[in-house]
């Protein structure tokens, strides 16, 4: 976005779980990776995403746990309404928190300190995070009207007309912006 200083972006998170059937209660994360994939997919794997996270100065681990993702899901939206500004700090720090300092996004506590990084309400955050019809709605109908034919992460939607699937190289974002704005 820093090429293209003279277009005016927003960012949006979307709701989209990889697993929506994944249980509340926490998994190891590797082994869960294992089953889903494969061993032998996950070593080949492995050195790439390290190398791919290194790049942006973070500590890539598959260690820690993993489940239904469910209740971030519905901090984002939250977020989002507060100001996209905000949606985008909680989600870096979930992101972090997940990838990098094997933290389980299903653990209270580390929503509630997530929701205190990126400087929101921490007791409107703990109402949300208590009571599972809050902000359930609004996710499920951002997952209806966005994740059609989404089938993994990350996926990038530009002004509506174009898409990444996957993790693409600096140059594909380039083409896409440049693409979207000569229109």
């Amino acid at each position: 976005m820093a090429k293209f200083p003279q277009n005016d972006f927003r960012v949006t998170w979307r709701p989209f779980q990889l697993n929506p059937d994944a249980p509340k209660e926490p998994v190891n994360k590797l082994k869960m990776y294992k089953e889903k994939f494969g061993a032998a997919r996950i070593e080949q794997m492995l050195p790439h995403m390290t190398q791919t996270f290194k790049k942006v100065g973070v500590d890539y681990s598959m260690g820690g746990d993993t489940g239904n993702t469910l209740t971030s899901h519905r901090l984002l939206q939250w977020a989002a309404s507060v100001g996209l500004d905000k949606q985008d700090l909680l989600v870096e720090e979930l992101f972090k928190n997940y990838f990098a300092e094997e933290k389980y996004l299903g653990d209270r506590g580390v929503l509630l300190a997530a929701v205190d990084k990126a400087g929101l309400d921490r007791e409107e955050g703990a109402k949300i995070i208590d009571d599972e019809s809050l902000w359930r709605s609004e996710v499920e109908k951002d997952k209806a009207k966005y994740a059609r034919g989404v089938s993994g992460v990350p996926y990038f939607i530009f002004d509506g007309k174009f898409a990444i699937s996957g993790g693409q190289p600096p140059e594909a974002f380039a083409e896409a912006i440049s693409e979207v704005a000569r229109e």
